[in-house]
């Protein structure tokens, strides 16, 4: 084996590239198992059906999502198919109308408005908007303020009137709901927890 010939450095290149392809293979299959809808940290769309919190796992040592009994969201249960389709509209409203240009989602995007990952647990819902929109509902307080942000102050930077009909308000609601379901190990850090984790 001579280390000055060139065929050696070839073969160990061509090599520890196919060894490393085979690793990123594994780690992909792997990862896709996690990050898949259905998978072990992105719920069923349906998953909209229930009730959604946050706690702090203390073996974990971070805020997961905790799923709890039916609560459907408008008060109606949806299919699988029919939580599919209001997350595709949802997702496409948010892509359509450039809300990542202010809003960050899973920390990806602009920090000028707040990070849209949990907003659906935002107790600001009902301790606010509920009180300010007059509705009885988070998602209803949701859809009013997404369908006519301008009617309702807030603080010192305004959201825009993005037009939205009610049917593409809800649908955002909607998919809002699926993100917070989603384990993202812990992110944001601290979110709706002040002074209740070491």
């Amino acid at each position: 084996m001579d280390i000055q010939d060139p065929s050696f450095w070839r073969a160990g290149a061509i090599s520890t590239t196919l060894v490393m392809i085979v690793v990123l293979a594994f780690l992909s299959v792997d990862s896709m198992s996690v990050i898949s809808v259905g998978g072990r940290n992105v719920p069923k769309y349906d998953v909209i059906n229930h009730q959604i919190g946050y706690a702090y796992n203390w073996s974990r040592r971070a805020d997961v999502p905790v799923i709890g009994g039916l609560e459907p969201l408008f008060g109606k249960s949806v299919t699988e198919a029919e939580a599919t389709a209001l997350m595709r509209t949802g997702k496409l409203v948010i892509q359509s109308r450039a809300c990542m240009d202010c809003h960050t989602i899973f920390g990806n995007g602009a920090y000028y408005g707040p990070d849209l990952t949990k907003s659906w647990l935002d107790p600001a819902w009902s301790q606010i908007w509920m009180p300010m929109t007059g509705k009885t509902t988070r998602e209803d307080a949701m859809v009013e303020f997404l369908m006519h942000p301008d009617k309702y102050p807030t603080w010192s930077r305004a959201m825009p009137n993005l037009n939205l009909s009610e049917d593409e308000a809800r649908a955002t609601v909607a998919y809002l709901k699926w993100l917070s379901a989603i384990d993202t190990n812990g992110f944001p850090a601290n979110f709706g927890q002040s002074g209740k984790q070491p």
